[in-house]
């Protein structure tokens, strides 16, 4: 079964001024595992530590493109200390001008991930999808570009929704190449541009998306929150309270009580 983790990104405030007892709130309020935007001046032996007292996995951490491209050894063996083995770029400025750069580069960093036991992961906004390649959306022809054995897929839901296409139908699209997806949710603004809110508390169809996420054998669903417009750890709460409903009522999801 699937299981529930938090993008800490959704807490980097909290983090800089109480990185262990954000951490110790996040594992209290039931999530498994922890997915890195950054590693607060820690070592990896240091955070490993914190991660074991707390019953807390390192599910996977982002990364940027810049980093991987100059400092990739030292990102793997700091992760793989961490019992990580998921690297994760997170976001391009501009990927259809980078186009000519970026499959290759994927594709040789995905190369030098997959010789040394880690996969290389890429996660989605909105523009992967509006942003096109020969009329086709460049989530897909990236990757078609880039080999499956290299580079693996960490769907965010809510951008897939926000982009006028079906999430549930991605999922269904990219089993087996996804181990990861994002679950949040979101509002629409007046201007148009998303509000990312609790979970239950917008217009994604959460439910229909973990459903196909379970079934197509995704390992981890992680919550995140772009911005909160309450404190984040109460926002982080509500949103495990729409977790536990959703289990429940029959969602399989793994260690929520």
């Amino acid at each position: 079964m699937a299981k529930v983790g938090i993008q800490l990104y959704t807490l980097r405030d909290q983090l800089e001024n109480d990185f262990l007892g954000t951490l110790k709130k996040v594992a209290e309020l039931g999530y498994s595992g922890v997915e890195f935007a950054g590693y607060y001046g820690h070592s990896a032996e240091e955070l490993k530590s914190i991660l074991d007292e707390l019953g807390l996995i390192a599910l996977g951490s982002h990364i940027s493109y810049e980093r991987l491209l100059t400092a990739l050894d030292e990102e793997i063996a700091y992760n793989k200390v961490l019992g990580n083995y998921r690297l994760i770029i997170p976001w391009l400025k501009d990927p259809v001008s980078m186009w000519n750069d970026i499959v290759p580069d994927f594709t040789r960093i995905g190369e030098a991930c997959h010789a040394q036991g880690v996969e290389l992961l890429y996660h989605n906004h909105d523009f992967e999808f509006t942003g096109k390649i020969e009329g086709r959306p460049l989530f897909d022809a990236l990757f078609e570009a880039v080999p499956e054995a290299v580079m693996k897929v960490e769907l965010d839901t809510c951008w897939v929704t926000f982009a006028g296409y079906d999430a549930v139908q991605y999922i269904g699209k990219y089993e087996g190449r996804l181990p990861l997806i994002h679950l949040k949710d979101m509002v629409k603004r007046d201007n148009g541009s998303a509000l990312t809110v609790e979970l239950g508390q917008g217009i994604v169809d959460l439910k229909s998306i973990a459903d196909a996420a379970v079934k197509a054998g995704v390992e981890w669903l992680v919550v995140e929150q772009d911005e909160c417009t309450n404190p984040p750890l109460e926002s982080i709460a509500t949103s495990m309270e729409w977790i536990k409903r959703y289990v429940q009522e029959g969602g399989q999801l793994d260690d929520i009580n």
